[in-house]
């Protein structure tokens, strides 16, 4: 081979690998765990409004948020199922075999301007999320797995590919409970494009949080879940991912953490004791996956005013009692769940404010560590964490039962601690006397004693 040849050759090779380095999508710098360091805190709107909420009442409860929660670490307002969907308010509505949606020429769902009037003339999402940053809050929208079977019927086109619809829906899968799409194959070309530009849509709105549904239970959809975390990390504006519903697979760990921020592990979770007692054992055998930028999700708070729509009944409080509210609460804060609020919070009560405002309870969720059960003794369930800069000891006694306890002896040895100290009922602020190095207490039937120890 000659000079000249070798030289042709070289050049050759060089056009040909910086194409390929030009062709390669950009990615987030920024590592994915630190989309999250801490368990996210918001409002979420399907518990109270379902698939009907509107710009108006958005902008209320991020009003509110904005005024009177963020002080205290709360900032996603996320916008639940129906946001593309003009006219579903009813369960019926919801679950038809033929939802009505709304996409564009690319086959993404686009925003109905009859609940978001702002969104008119292709705005999108984009005013409501700049009003949300302008008042330091932060913008989250729910989608589901897969495309709209609008965009298979039409058949569009993929955005940047020759490819189209059919080219890569699986018309064999199919959600369980909500039919408006159909599962992709993502073996096909065009199939990773296709969430490539959902997320290029949802970044041009400037949305900071995405709830993706119908991709853990009943089946693991992990090639989608692969597709998804992707097309999020090519986009240039972080956006935090979060992956329903449960309960994930906790085999699936490695996985869950590679692609996610935070991923469900229950099914959807109402406001009745049955299922908050059950969300016991779930924490368990979550609790030693609790890691930065990666959250097991207890999912939403039933708290407060709710089911304003018909979607879910007539407008009611919760159904948990005061006990069990700080039993969940606190139970939440212990394991370091995600926090979003599903109340109407401009009409919230007292009652519930002061719950969702308690700064040493929220400092639990945010701040502990070495968050663990200590024990499950007869309905008697113990957790145990400890401040990051180990000054303090957080201690929540659950009393599961269905009878109140009048006294209940804490031995201090069960967290390995000897000698005096402070201790502080944080629910009631009130303090606890140390005798023989324990304390003890009352704890009413579905409730929790949850105190801090201190030096």
């Amino acid at each position: 081979m000659n000079i000249k040849t070798s030289a042709i050759i070289s050049l050759f090779i060089l056009f040909i690998c910086s194409g390929c380095a030009g062709n390669k999508p950009t990615e987030q710098s920024e590592s994915p765990a630190t989309l999250a360091e801490r368990p996210p805190m918001g409002w979420n709107s399907w518990i109270c409004f379902g698939t009907s909420v509107t710009e108006n009442e958005v902008k209320a409860n991020a009003d509110f948020m904005a005024e009177n929660l963020k002080e205290y670490g709360w900032e996603y307002i996320v916008i639940d199922a129906g946001w593309y969907a003009p006219g579903m308010e009813t369960l019926e509505e919801y679950e038809s075999r033929t939802p009505n949606q709304l996409i564009d020429a690319f086959g993404r769902l686009i925003i109905d301007t009859e609940k978001y009037p702002s969104a008119k003339n292709g705005k999108g999402l984009k005013p409501i999320a700049d009003y949300l940053h302008s008042k330091g809050l932060k913008l989250g929208i729910h989608i589901m797995r897969g495309i709209p079977i609008q965009a298979v019927e039409a058949n569009t086109p993929i955005k940047g590919t020759s490819y189209r619809a059919r080219d890569i829906v699986n018309t064999d899968s199919q959600c369980k409970w909500y039919f408006g799409f159909y599962g992709i194959d993502m073996s096909k070309p065009g199939a990773q494009e296709y969430y490539d530009s959902l997320f290029e849509l949802y970044e041009s709105w400037g949305v900071d949080y995405v709830k993706a549904d119908d991709l853990l239970s009943p089946i693991y959809a992990h090639d989608e879940i692969e597709a998804i975390a992707r097309a999020a990390r090519k986009v240039k504006r972080p956006i935090v991912l979060s992956l329903s519903p449960g309960p994930a697979p906790v085999e699936n760990i490695k996985h869950l953490q590679s692609v996610a921020q935070l991923w469900r592990i229950s099914e959807d979770f109402w406001d009745n004791w049955d299922s908050l007692k059950a969300q016991f054992a779930l924490c368990r055998r979550w609790q030693k996956y609790i890691q930065k930028g990666h959250w097991p999700d207890a999912d939403m708070l039933p708290v407060g005013p709710m089911a304003q729509r018909a979607m879910r009944g007539a407008p009611r409080m919760s159904n948990f009692t005061p006990d069990e509210q700080y039993t969940m609460l606190s139970l939440w804060a212990m394991f370091r769940s995600p926090l979003m609020i599903g109340c109407n919070l401009p009409e919230i009560d007292p009652f519930t404010l002061s719950l969702i405002t308690n700064k040493e309870v929220l400092a639990i969720n945010q701040q502990s560590k070495g968050n663990k059960e200590l024990f499950e003794k007869e309905g008697i369930i113990a957790w145990y964490a400890q401040s990051e800069d180990e000054s303090a000891h957080y201690i929540a006694v659950f009393n599961t039962t269905d009878n109140p306890i009048e006294s209940y002896t804490l031995p201090l040895q069960e967290i390995n601690y000897i000698g005096d100290g402070h201790v502080t009922d944080l629910w009631k602020g009130e303090a606890i006397e140390i005798n023989n190095n324990a304390v003890s207490f009352p704890i009413p039937a579905h409730g929790v004693k949850l105190i801090k120890l201190t030096k």
